[in-house]
């Protein structure tokens, strides 16, 4: 079992190990006064962990109540987050209480965000339950949901105060959901670690859960650490994002967003390369560790249909996008693009 101290502005820690649910009762009474909890989670992992957590929870003598809505992005909206609020609201929750998501990064940034806003901010736990939420979603406090006209367009930065990631519960992940999971993995390698990459490509990522998670959230950490409210080097952790919820967006979710990140890190990576700010031989290193996981790097959206999407990004700032460059394996910079310019990047990496 690993321990990781995240010093936001609120203090918390992530822990890693397998068994580690078992500790959410003990955990969170030790967090102070909590008279009810809210279990939120979608319909799909509350099927497989619901009556647990559940049980777990009532018994440390928390009364609870349970949210559970329709699984995948396409609920991350406003309805299911005022939904969310008023099942708060007759629940009679007060600043003292909690909420605890289990489940993906839909789960957690949907449940963090109602958490930060209800009442103008209560607590909240998070339980990733894949790989993509335990190495990424769940830490560094991003909350959000969807607008139309893009992801995460509404929402705030609210920490948790508690990270339980119990590896036990990666074992029920799907094929496609583990991938996500890989991509972000890759992406933490190439922003920062060329040795990390060389231990992706030599061991598969589901034979050493703890340790590579333990890697990517200690990464994550110092970012956080260093810049909180993501106005600096924090935006390096969004390598891929730019592209990548370009054709999350196109795609009307149905390509998931760590597939998405897989094909945006190749079209960012193969742009740079083009344009020498990239080291000659860096994407053939990054297709040769995705080919490995078995990810998509290509997309049918044309460059017109990404720009759209690509220019109203959150990294985007007046007239200039900050694009997360790759100089080679484990370094990126990051540059200030002209949002003209946005559609030849594409071009070059497609």
């Amino acid at each position: 079992m690993q321990s990781i101290h995240i010093a936001a502005s609120t203090e918390y820690d992530v822990i890693i190990g397998s068994g580690v649910l078992n500790l959410l009762g003990s955990k969170i009474t030790e967090l102070g006064k909590i008279q009810k909890v809210m279990l939120v989670s979608d319909d799909t992992v509350f099927g497989l962990y619901g009556d647990k957590i559940s049980s777990i929870i009532k018994n440390e003598g928390f009364d609870l109540s349970c949210y559970v809505f329709a699984h995948g992005e396409k609920s991350k909206n406003l309805t299911t987050y005022g939904e969310l609020l008023e099942k708060m609201s007759e629940f009679h929750m007060t600043r003292s209480d909690i909420v605890v998501a289990l489940g993906g990064g839909v789960v957690g940034d949907l449940s963090g965000f109602a958490a930060a806003t209800y009442q103008r901010g209560i607590r909240f736990v998070q339980i990733p339950t894949t790989l993509l939420a335990a190495v990424d979603a769940s830490v560094g406090g991003k909350t959000a949901v969807d607008l139309n006209s893009g992801k995460n367009q509404v929402g705030c930065f609210h920490q948790p105060s508690l990270v339980l990631c119990d590896i036990d519960t990666l074992k029920t992940l799907p094929i496609e959901e583990y991938k996500c999971g890989c991509a972000e993995v890759i992406k933490y390698a190439m922003i920062g670690s060329k040795d990390f990459y060389d231990e992706l490509l030599s061991k598969p990522i589901v034979e050493q859960y703890e340790y590579v998670i333990s890697v990517c959230v200690d990464m994550k950490r110092q970012y956080v650490l260093d810049d909180e409210f993501d106005n600096g080097s924090r935006m390096m952790l969004n390598f891929g994002h730019t592209f990548g919820h370009a054709v999350e967006q196109c795609s009307g979710y149905s390509v998931l967003h760590g597939l998405a990140v897989s094909i945006g890190m190749v079209i960012i990576t193969k742009s740079a390369e083009k344009r020498n700010i990239c080291k000659e031989g860096t994407c053939e290193k990054l297709l040769q560790l995705l080919n490995k996981y078995d990810m998509p790097t290509q997309t049918q959206f044309t460059s017109s249909e990404l720009v759209k999407p690509a220019m109203i990004d959150k990294k985007a700032s007046g007239k200039k996008v900050n694009l997360i460059v790759p100089k080679e394996v484990g370094e990126c910079v990051i540059m200030k693009v002209d949002s003209f310019e946005l559609e030849s990047w594409i071009i070059d990496g497609k």
